[in-house]
């Protein structure tokens, strides 16, 4: 008897539902991600979306504040 297959791992996501694109960044306004990574995020590579997630914190400057809320 062969044991249960273990649940695939789950994908790690910066998306924080607020899925507005802004058109002078590209960018989403919740997870700063571009349109073209959103739509392929599940057939990323890990590499890929790690390499990702860790310029999403320097990608918040290229959006106005305002947009944010924050001005």
């Amino acid at each position: 008897m062969t044991p249960p297959a273990a649940p695939p791992k789950a994908i790690a996501t910066p998306c924080i539902k607020v899925c507005i694109v802004d058109p002078e960044s590209s960018l989403c306004l919740g997870c700063h991600r571009t349109l073209m990574e959103i739509a392929g995020w599940a057939r990323l590579p890990e590499t890929e979306r790690e390499r990702v997630m860790a310029e999403l914190p320097g990608r918040r400057s290229r959006i106005r504040p305002e947009k944010l809320g924050l001005g």
